[in-house]
């Protein structure tokens, strides 16, 4: 008789791990996540929707791209789901009323918020237009880029300058918070293919205030260095027929009578076929060295003790040193970025720095004086608002007690406690409970008005409308 299964993955006392792996194409739970909006979904204009998509894959896997955003949708509506949804960043693209595109990234859920303006930008598909041999669609989405920041920080700059040096720290924090740390001893080279380019515009003057950044991104590919472009095709063509998915094909040598001709190449056969003279492109791509990782197959003892006495052990280090090319091939978009404002919180808060207006010592104390005055008001209203609500509730139990009520006509006068709520604005007790709620629909998918309706009316009230319809043809 055959033996029982015993389950050890669902049931107690299995032996699972506390932090299981990612998911491929999956963002781990510690990882920084983000959602791409555009505030006015149907306002922006397609060119801007499609720069968001864009943005999106930019950002794979640790992002939304399934967002769906509605017009009647508020910023405070996605506000409300970061906090269960782990959302770290929003990044939110608008349109002014001049027509200005703008982009800020505000970190959940105190802020700050960089402000830019979008000056110029271009599309992914049109980046593949303008190339011979694009890239994408491939695996490189699966895993998050590196993000390499360049002229970020001036050497020079202090507290006093145009641009002050908190403000260069600040934006490099920012943006290194959107995406993993990696760690260069434990990450494996397998795992970054794509690259992230923040490069920042010189100033052209010392007096020039400006903070312009250049938005690239591009995909990593590697190829064995010093090795012919017949060589490759080869090698590739060994692994195609390996490969259970065959798919590409291998080289044509039908009109050849011998494979020297393809390997030397040319009429005169002058020789081997190097990359210099191979007709190709040359490759001045940076050349790096790579230890090789792919499983070995283990030797015998004999076998050892016999490669030991013909070898060194450096010999042996160096066979497993392949040296690669790296190549960059863009993937799009291209943005360049002017940095207009910044604030201290979730798209409000007093204003940190700012590209033109520019204050005083003096209107800076009497700015964060009326900032503090404000936030004790807020405090005072929402402590009296929450002692208003105790005193209530206090209230009606000591009426419920007095009269002797049973708990059914205590649950029934539940219904009416909505009157006693404070209705004042997004500060109410009302709109906090709403923020509360578990079922909170932040798209706007949970169906139209008349649906809604539809659901509270009894069988009897639709018997009577058909009646009335009835009537009136």
């Amino acid at each position: 008789m055959a033996k029982s299964r015993t389950k050890k993955r669902t049931h107690v006392g299995a032996n699972n791990p506390k932090h299981k792996a990612p998911l491929t194409g999956r963002s781990a739970i510690q990882d920084p996540k983000s959602m791409v909006i555009r505030i006015g979904a149907g306002e922006v204009g397609s060119s801007v929707s499609q720069l968001a998509k864009d943005v999106r894959q930019v950002m794979e896997p640790g992002t939304a791209s399934r967002l769906k955003e509605r017009r009647a949708n508020r910023l405070r509506d996605y506000v409300t789901m970061t906090g269960s949804l782990g959302v770290t960043h929003l990044l939110l693209f608008s349109r002014s009323e001049s027509g200005n595109t703008n982009l800020r990234i505000a970190t959940t859920p105190r802020g700050p918020t960089l402000h830019f303006r979008v000056e110029k930008y271009s599309l992914c598909k049109d980046v593949r237009k303008a190339q011979r041999h694009p890239k994408g669609g491939g695996k490189e989405y699966i895993t998050p880029p590196l993000l390499i920041m360049n002229n970020i920080s001036t050497p020079g700059a202090d507290a006093n300058s145009k641009v002050p040096k908190h403000l260069e720290s600040l934006t490099t924090t920012v943006f290194q918070s959107l995406f993993p740390r990696i760690n260069p001893q434990t990450t494996p080279l397998k795992s970054i293919r794509r690259v992230l380019l923040l490069n920042r515009e010189p100033a052209k003057d010392k007096d020039d205030g400006s903070f312009v950044l250049n938005f690239r991104h591009y995909a990593i590919t590697t190829k064995p260095a010093g090795v012919s472009k017949p060589l490759r095709r080869l090698d590739a063509a060994e692994k195609l027929f390996s490969a259970k998915n065959r798919k590409g094909g291998v080289p044509n040598l039908g009109k050849l009578e011998d494979i020297s001709e393809y390997m030397i190449g040319g009429e005169n056969g002058e020789g081997y076929m190097t990359d210099g003279t191979s007709g190709s492109e040359m490759d001045t791509d940076a050349e790096v060295e790579v230890l090789e990782d792919a499983p070995r197959r283990v030797l015998s003892a004999k076998a050892r003790a016999a490669k030991s006495e013909s070898t060194d052990q450096g010999a042996d280090n160096d066979e497993r040193v392949e040296r690669r090319r790296v190549i960059l091939t863009e993937l799009g978009p291209r943005m360049k970025l002017r940095m207009t404002k910044v604030e201290e919180g979730l798209c409000s808060g007093k204003t940190m720095w700012h590209e033109h207006i520019h204050k005083s010592q003096q209107e800076i104390r009497e700015l964060e004086k009326r900032w503090e005055q404000r936030k004790q008001e807020k405090e005072a209203r929402r402590k009296e608002q929450k002692a208003n609500v105790e005193k209530k509730r206090k209230e009606k139990e000591a009426n419920k007690a007095k009269n002797g009520k049973s708990e059914e006509n205590a649950e029934g006068g539940d219904d009416d406690d909505d009157d006693d709520y404070n209705m004042d604005g997004n500060n109410s007790d009302l709109f906090d409970e709403m923020m509360e709620e578990d079922e909170f629909d932040s798209e706007g998918l949970a169906g139209d008005a008349e649906e809604a309706l539809g659901e509270q009316m009894d069988e009897d009230e639709w018997e009577d409308e058909r009646e009335e319809i009835a009537d009136e043809h």
